[in-house]
């Protein structure tokens, strides 16, 4: 049986297939998808990429990259989705490493990608079906028989983001994304009737695999907005039913005096991830609008783990329970041995959903592999008393302060309860008497101001004295990437000489 994710997701089309799959700047079908996706799958072929080469992609937007996705798919080909902000630079290292046969980029980048393509033929599109491989597609044949694939055939390659060193290029197969669109449309309870507002980027695993697969395995349709535009959300709300988003997206929201019950009374469900939702966030969004925002948790090599559950309580701070399929555990970061509920430790995961390992990178690969199959998800993490799981943070996150350990998470919502707070992220930054010492950067709301000294005595009542900042930053906004996560890095470096100065 062939397990083409693409052949897994047509049997699950509307038999109508009329029936909308996208409306945006484009309209496209069902009809349009077969037809579409077939003429790029031909086109792949013409231009030489074989099954098992790689197609790297840094384009905008559009119903076009979303067809070309699928049709890299249908042709057993590996998709490789490449940021927008990336700069040619960083795209060399990407391009040598997955050494693709073919890159497509924006028609403005073409001369920049050529520079860094190495042998890779090199062709354009743009959003409105412009581009040099438009001519390729619009004369190819709208028939293709999916190439034959099993289920751990490499479907795509996603880039980690580096933060703890060199990119990674993770593996995901047929397989992989085939079992995570079934669970989460099953959890989620997707069907036909669905339209979900999709404003997420499409070369991140959130817009491009937990969104669009899902979409497609229920045979439902997707109101496709570029960006994230509060304005044009606000537009298309009533004709949605559903709605994915990173908490920026909330946030956003509630600061907008149009989000109401009544606006938002079409939505069955509002998602989130890819990075932590605040309590706060979730609270304020639920006494607005009466729903408590659906909190689940994933991660580029694994497609998503666990979720706060459709039917049932969704905890404020938890991500929920492990999805259909899917185990995890938690272990002593040191020993491996697995901890007692309550313990934090760190969250490894094993099932279908689980990547095949980073592209020829074996030894990281063995690294992250226990020997029975789990995944070390590098995220620590414990299972409270009521079976729901909750994330501390990431293991390289872990601050170490006079021996005592730190969890940031633990302290972020400590100082987040502080009424003119809007955000905040806690780092360990180096210390010559404690190791690393407690640091705070703090963004307060609009219109609001606190003093370093505010901060702290705020949290004297609230936290053991070996938690508390040792100092306190305030920012406009945290730095954050395209997909909402704090940029923890960035601010370890830029903090890095703190506790140097006199003042500790």
């Amino acid at each position: 049986m062939n397990k083409n994710l693409f052949e897994v997701l047509k049997t699950r089309f509307p038999t109508d297939l009329s029936s909308p799959f996208l409306k945006g700047r484009q309209t496209i079908s069902y009809q349009n998808l077969l037809d579409r996706t077939a003429q790029y799958a031909n086109a792949l072929g013409e231009l030489g990429v074989m099954p098992g080469d790689r197609v790297a992609v840094q384009i905008d937007k559009s119903g076009e990259a979303l067809m070309l996705y699928l049709g890299t798919i249908r042709a057993g080909a590996a998709y490789l989705p490449l940021n927008t902000a990336y700069t040619p630079n960083e795209l060399s290292y990407f391009l040598g490493d997955a050494e693709p046969s073919l890159v497509v980029c924006d028609i403005e980048r073409e001369d920049a990608l050529r520079g860094v393509s190495g042998n890779a033929e090199v062709k354009t599109l743009g959003d409105e079906k412009e581009g040099s491989i438009i001519t390729h597609v619009d004369a190819a044949s709208t028939t293709f028989e999916e190439v034959v694939s099993d289920a751990d055939s490499l479907a795509a390659i996603l880039y980690t983001s580096g933060t703890t060193g060199q990119a990674k290029g993770a593996m995901l197969s047929h397989g992989n994304l085939s079992s995570n669109a079934k669970a989460l449309a099953e959890t989620w309870c997707f069907t036909s009737e669905d339209r979900l507002l999709h404003a997420l980027p499409v070369y991140h695993t959130h817009g491009l695999f937990t969104a669009t697969n899902t979409i497609l395995y229920a045979g439902a349709s997707m109101l496709f907005l570029r960006k994230f535009d509060i304005d044009k959300v606000m537009d298309v709300m009533p004709e949605a039913t559903s709605m994915m988003g990173v908490p920026t997206f909330y946030s956003r929201l509630l600061q907008d005096e149009r989000l109401s019950r009544d606006s938002v009374k079409h939505i069955r469900v509002f998602i989130s991830g890819s990075a932590p939702l605040s309590p706060e966030v979730h609270s304020d969004f639920e006494a607005r609008t009466g729903h408590a925002i659906l909190e689940r948790y994933g991660m580029t090599e694994t497609g998503m783990n666990t979720s706060n559950p459709y039917d049932g309580a969704r905890r404020a701070g938890t991500v929920g329970f492990p999805l259909p399929g899917v185990e995890l555990r938690i272990t002593d970061p040191e020993t491996g041995g697995e901890l007692k509920q309550g313990e934090i430790g760190s969250i490894e995961v094993r099932g279908p959903n689980v990547f095949e390992g980073y592209w020829r990178k074996p030894e990281k690969t063995l690294e992250d592999f226990r020997d029975d199959g789990f995944f070390i998800t590098g995220d620590l993490g414990l299972i409270d008393d009521q079976g729901y799981v909750n994330i501390v943070g990431r293991d390289k996150d872990l601050i170490i302060s006079g021996g005592f350990n730190v969890y940031p998470a633990e302290i972020e919502a400590a100082i987040d309860a502080i009424a003119e707070v809007g955000e905040s992220a806690v780092i360990g930054a180096p210390h010559s008497d404690f190791g690393e010492g407690v640091l705070a950067v703090v963004a307060c709301k609009s219109g609001e101001n606190l003093t370093e000294q505010d901060v702290l005595n705020s949290l004297n009542d609230v936290l053991a004295r070996f938690k508390q900042p040792k100092r306190v930053f305030f920012v406009e906004a945290l730095p954050r990437n395209a997909m909402g996560k704090v940029q923890k890095k960035e601010m370890r470096e830029q903090y890095a000489e703190t506790f140097q100065s006199p003042k500790q």
